[in-house]
């Protein structure tokens, strides 16, 4: 058996990968499923589509390749993370998954922070303001909006610990998942009971926890027959979306740092220090045991390109054609998009910023801008919003990584990652299939737990950049000047946005 099956299960849809022990792609297959909206600020997923489609794509991924089930040594999951599944004490579903996407728990948030002494406080401790968006606050609106759900609820999971249930039968949640809970150790590695008490969370709704390399079992036989797999292959813990990608990438050693563009966008930093998250940024677990990931997380990244493929060119990300067309128009046009300045703050902010009444926006706009100015002022604000972040870890930190490996289907795109190294001055290294990383991650990390690698600091070597893209000096002057017009917005309109989108009342 040598070959490993992983998969990356976001926000809108669920892609298999199947690779060998290197990591190296034999087989990809992606399938679909919606995000419901069904009131202001909430978000909803059903836990069954994720389930449906990783079984969809793993069987097309054993026909594509032309795979025998009884190749595949193992498999993990990479997920997207601060989602919460209800379980019953059958272990079913109570109702749709609160996505991370929903921030219904503004005022849980107010009153956690209020707690602790307060906005300013808080972030002092903790590195930012607490969100509706936040694991904590979502636990404590159940409770005290949903007390029927909150008592039937037996088992408190993210999308990670659902899979792995339905996979195994068994019960987790996996250790960086845990860490974005606000109520994991990150130095006994279990959950902080005192914490649960303070806030009067039933600790026993939680369960126990477990590394990413740690076997969580074998596949049931129910399982094996959703998959088209054998019964009792090895399922591994696997990781959050954002720590799979850093071992997707690569940049494991100290310091080391790499930028993902995906549907949200973050560049992580990966340290044996004890770092305090400050400014929006937070410190999580990483893969490796013995490594945190600090970690600074815009909200919307590629999703601000999919919002122009929609509005600007009357299109989506079904069309293969449209990101190539996008990168051609913005590769024609003029570094500053004319003075044009786009704020890429689509669903609120969370780093450099976090404020979840932020909203995007071009600054500047005038009769003779065009289209092409348009989705270039997309781009050009999106790497302006990743320059603050990396600013600010060098800033607080003294974290300044020379390069910086890009992942994400964003990465894909020459003409995004020069702009992004000539905002930011950094070079980026690009992997090969850039936008599979984090599920090459997760198989990664099956092979540590299969004793293939020793250790998750052992798969740096393995893998290696397949292409480099260094700033253009001459562009330094034009992006510097609209770099601090654009730091200049929000203590601007801070106060516009938060009367336009102040939370409706109870």
């Amino acid at each position: 058996m040598h070959h490993l099956l992983a998969y990356d299960v976001g926000t809108s849809g669920a892609k298999a990968v199947l690779t060998t022990r290197e990591g190296r792609v034999v087989a990809t297959a992606f399938a679909p499923y919606p995000t419901l909206y069904p009131r202001p600020t909430w978000a909803h997923q059903d836990p069954a589509d994720w389930w449906r489609a990783v079984g969809e794509t793993t069987r097309q991924v054993l026909h594509s390749g032309g795979i025998a089930p009884e190749t595949v040594a193992g498999l993990a999951f990479s997920t997207q993370m601060l989602n919460v599944v209800c379980l019953d004490h059958q272990h079913e579903p109570i109702g749709p998954a609160i996505s991370w996407l929903d921030g219904r728990a503004g005022a849980e948030a107010a009153w956690v922070m209020r707690r602790l002494g307060g906005p300013r406080a808080f972030a002092m401790i903790v590195g930012a303001s607490l969100t509706g968006k936040d694991l904590l606050p979502k636990y404590l609106w159940l409770k005290r909006h949903a007390p029927d759900v909150y008592a039937r609820t037996a088992a408190f999971v993210d999308a990670s610990g659902y899979l792995l249930h339905r996979a195994t039968g068994r019960l987790a949640y996996e250790w960086t998942s845990a860490s974005v809970t606000g109520l994991f150790n990150l130095k006994s590695k279990k959950w902080d009971r005192l914490l649960m008490r303070l806030f009067g969370l039933d600790a026993a709704k939680f369960p126990d926890t477990a590394p990413s390399t740690a076997r969580i079992g074998g596949l049931t036989r129910e399982a094996a027959a959703h998959l088209g797999l054998r019964e009792g292959t090895p399922v591994f813990g696997g990781a959050g979306d954002a720590m799979t990608a850093a071992v997707g990438s690569g940049a494991l050693g100290e310091g080391e740092a790499h930028l993902c563009l995906g549907t949200s966008g973050f560049v992580g930093i990966m340290t044996a220090r004890r770092v305090v998250g400050r400014r929006g940024m937070a410190t999580l677990q990483s893969a490796d045991p013995d490594k945190l990931l600090l970690i600074g997380q815009n909200e919307t990244c590629a999703e601000c390109l999919r919002w122009a493929a929609r509005e600007l060119y009357n299109t989506d990300d079904a069309d293969p054609a449209i990101y190539p067309r996008m990168d051609a128009e913005v590769a024609a046009v003029e570094r500053g998009a004319g003075g044009l300045i786009f704020t890429p703050w689509l669903y609120g902010e969370r780093c450099p910023i976090g404020d979840e009444r932020l909203r995007a926006g071009f600054i500047n706009l005038s009769a003779n801008h065009t289209r092409a100015q348009m989705t270039r002022a997309i781009y050009e604000g999106v790497a302006y919003n990743l320059r603050w972040v990396l600013e600010l870890m060098d800033e607080l930190y003294k974290f300044r990584p020379a390069a910086l490996r890009a992942v994400g289907g964003g990465a894909r795109g020459l003409p995004w990652l020069q702009i992004i190294a000539d905002v930011t001055g950094r070079t980026l290294e690009t992997v090969e299939n850039p936008h599979h990383a984090g599920a090459v991650g997760a198989a990664l990390l099956a092979a540590v737990g299969l004793g293939i690698y020793p250790s998750v600091s052992a798969i740096e070597g393995v893998v290696q950049p397949s292409a480099v893209v260094t700033p253009n000096p001459d562009a330094r002057g034009v992006y510097d000047s609209l770099y601090a017009a654009f730091r200049a917005v929000y203590p601007a309109l801070r106060a516009m946005y938060g009367r336009l989108n102040a939370p409706p009342p109870p």
